[in-house]
């Protein structure tokens, strides 16, 4: 992953923070497109397998992979390195998601999005986009649903349906699984996760509650107050808060000696 210094940061934050935020801001549905990601930039784990193989141009799909020692339902990395991982609920408005992500990839930092599977039949092209981008890409249900109330069938469905979106658009059902409308997956919804093929449920231990809109200060300010070494950050597409918090929020995370990294970087 490209390095990107606090000085260095400051200068692209004068230089693009204002255009980025002021288009989601301006227009909630914008349909513009997004800045091609940095062609140097990537922060995929050396350890991390491709799943398939993948046309010229693109970033192979990484497969699922377990790491031992480490819970079935992972709250945080190891706290002995200085790195976090900001992970985002993938739906909502594509250009609010294109503006974070290019956003992101201006200032060095790597994202983890667990996408929606009705968002993906909607929106096709972001599943590549996000794994060119050099950002880890996951599961978080078919419909965004609360999986942990659903009986076994439904809540199977909900998951390798999702999975089946992901495999057919990238090669992989995806690095991660996360339940929807939940922090954690019931003992039901992990078993069935992990008979999908993720060893892992990934979960968090910030969460920036960007969803309630509170301001991008508000949302910066709740993060930074929690974050810490090995930090799973939850966060949400969607929300035009989060794109104006996003510059802000990296800046302080770098000034702090924090890298934000995929989830994928974190627990390698």
């Amino acid at each position: 992953m490209v390095r990107v210094t606090t000085t260095n940061r400051r200068g692209v934050l004068r230089a693009g923070a204002g255009l980025v935020v002021g288009g989601a801001l301006a227009a909630g549905c914008d349909t513009g497109q997004a800045a091609p990601p940095h062609a140097s930039a990537s922060a995929a784990s050396p350890s991390s397998t491709p799943s398939a193989t993948t046309p010229a141009g693109h970033r192979a799909a990484a497969a699922p992979r377990a790491y031992p020692g480490l819970p079935a339902q992972i709250t945080h990395g190891p706290r002995t390195r200085p790195q976090v991982a900001l992970t985002f609920h993938g739906q909502g408005d594509p250009a609010i998601a294109h503006s974070l992500l290019a956003t992101a990839e201006r200032l060095g930092a790597r994202l983890t999005v667990l996408a929606v599977g009705t968002w993906l039949d909607e929106h096709p092209d972001i599943a590549r986009r996000i794994l060119d981008g050099g950002h880890d890409l996951g599961n978080h249900t078919q419909r965004h649903i609360a999986v942990d109330d659903l009986p076994e069938a439904d809540a199977r469905k909900e998951i390798t349906d999702c999975a089946d979106r992901l495999k057919r658009l990238t090669g992989s059902i995806g690095t991660w699984f996360r339940p929807s409308r939940s922090p954690t997956a019931s003992p039901l919804v992990a078993r069935l996760a992990r008979a999908a093929g993720y060893p892992h449920v990934l979960s968090y231990d910030v969460d920036s509650l960007d969803y309630t809109r509170p301001g991008a200060a508000a949302v910066t300010r709740k993060v930074l107050a929690e974050a810490r070494n090995g930090s799973v950050v939850s966060m949400h597409f969607g929300y035009p808060d989060t794109v104006a918090a996003l510059p802000d929020l990296l800046h302080e995370l770098d000034r702090r000696g924090l890298r934000a990294v995929t989830t994928t970087e974190l627990l390698s």
